[in-house]
């Protein structure tokens, strides 16, 4: 029997309408007319829990452009109210849902986070974003978003804050103490009066710590200003790596940026994207992704390519080379996936057509295509190389792909002692050893 090695690789799964690959819903077993149906995230749910996954996790776009016939509605429910409704189904895996400090009310934020996680006793997690479109902001009584500084600014006061009420009072102050007639311990139930740039709150929380300490804090940003907000706040951070220079060049930024933070050993756990097709054979797991690719409407790529680059892809040459592009200092969006697009190009000297291939399923994370064997072969290389703590699993399809994972990696990755065969706690925090 393979001895479990003290090193774990953790894993979340990223739910997204019917798979992260966008001919997903076209295909004959498209799970696409249940995406408004919670009894379809909480079977999804499910079935990560069976595979003894950490977290499910929800990213969030708080606006509905509705203007293609394509346009997914993937983001039907907010996160926290179907994480609410998976909680009921499940016992275990984790819950993590994305919040924006842009637009979020950090009281109102905290207090749904808090309740959750005593409602779950312990599993919550949250993933802090600045969000990333003028549409989103239009939603919110503003005219467009704010600059990147400014958002990071809010964020980082935000974040801090988020702590504050997070921590401000114990359930131990709850005393119910019949015969002396105390039902709280009111000296240490204090207000923190906080009186920052963006926000006036002056506590405490109605809802107390948690079981688990604090929801624990993901956060996803690879600007400069993503890495140092994750240096203070983040106890694990969502990243974008197509290859294994760009998972170890993100790693060290990281870690030079926590050396300048006060607490400058501390170890923040890193989750790369991944994408993956696997088979019982090589050629099983290829044809899996070229169904998918054949399916793909190019109309829809070319827009995502246009968003992810900030410019009109929709006259380019399909079977050319990509045109030149801007380097990453004169780049002004969200820099972690253009960074990933370079970096495509630089290794593959794609044509546009090949270009799409990549990025049609997950946006250019890290893409493994093969057996189980082959595939946590790759898992390895990373996990020993120190720049994944685990992964964030985005399914091409749903629940297919999960399916596959949970069937076919997973025992792979247990047979060779790098992942669970069962919860050995309950919180969020015990999932990811973190204390």
């Amino acid at each position: 029997m393979t001895k479990t090695k003290e090193k774990q690789l953790h894993l979340g799964v990223l739910l997204y309408g019917c798979g992260h690959h966008q001919a997903a819903w076209l295909m004959p077993d498209s799970s696409v007319e249940r995406i408004g149906d919670i009894s379809y995230y909480q079977s999804l749910a499910q079935l990560a829990e069976k595979g003894y996954l950490d977290a499910v996790f929800f990213a969030d776009n708080q606006s509905f452009q509705a203007k293609d016939s394509s346009d997914m509605p993937a983001f039907w429910f907010d996160p926290v109210v179907n994480l609410t409704a998976i909680s009921q189904v499940t016992n275990h895996v984790g819950l993590v849902s994305t919040i924006s400090s842009t637009f979020s009310n950090p009281f109102t934020a905290s207090r749904q986070l808090l309740s959750l996680d005593h409602i779950t006793k312990g599993r919550v997690g949250w993933n802090l974003v600045t969000s990333m479109t003028d549409l989103e902001a239009l939603n919110h009584s503003m005219e467009e978003l704010p600059s990147h500084d400014k958002r990071y600014g809010k964020a980082d006061e935000f974040a801090a804050l988020m702590n504050k009420l997070f921590l401000s009072w114990d359930s131990n102050e709850f005393l119910h103490h019949r015969e002396e007639r105390k039902l709280i311990n009111p000296s240490n139930i204090q207000p923190f009066n906080h009186d920052g740039i963006y926000f006036k709150v002056y506590g405490p929380s109605t809802t107390p710590k948690s079981p688990q300490g604090k929801p624990v804090s993901m956060q996803a940003g690879a600007s400069k200003q993503g890495i140092a907000l994750a240096a203070k706040y983040a106890d694990a951070v969502y990243s974008v790596s197509w290859n294994l220079k760009q998972a170890k060049n993100f790693r060290k930024k990281l870690d030079e940026q926590v050396k300048q933070s006060e607490d400058s050993n501390r170890h923040i756990k890193v989750f790369p994207g991944l994408v993956t097709y696997v088979g019982h054979t090589h050629e099983e797991a290829l044809a899996k992704k070229a169904a998918l690719d054949e399916q793909l409407p190019i109309e829809t790529a070319l827009k995502q390519l246009s968003f992810f680059i900030q410019q009109d892809c929709s006259n380019w040459e399909i079977d050319k080379e990509v045109p030149q592009l801007s380097p990453v200092e004169e780049f002004t969006g969200p820099v972690g996936r253009y960074e990933t697009i370079l970096e495509i190009i630089n290794d593959t000297q794609p044509t546009v057509r090949e270009l799409l291939g990549y990025l049609n399923a997950g946006g250019g994370h890290h893409t493994l295509i093969g057996t189980p064997d082959e595939i946590v072969d790759q898992m390895e290389v990373w996990f020993e190389a120190g720049v994944a703590d685990g992964f964030n699993l985005m399914p091409p399809t749903l629940p297919g792909s999960l399916e596959d994972f949970v069937e076919l990696i997973v025992p792979e990755m247990q047979k060779r002692g790098i992942f669970r065969k069962k919860y050995e706690g309950h919180t969020f925090r015990e999932h990811l050893g973190l204390t």
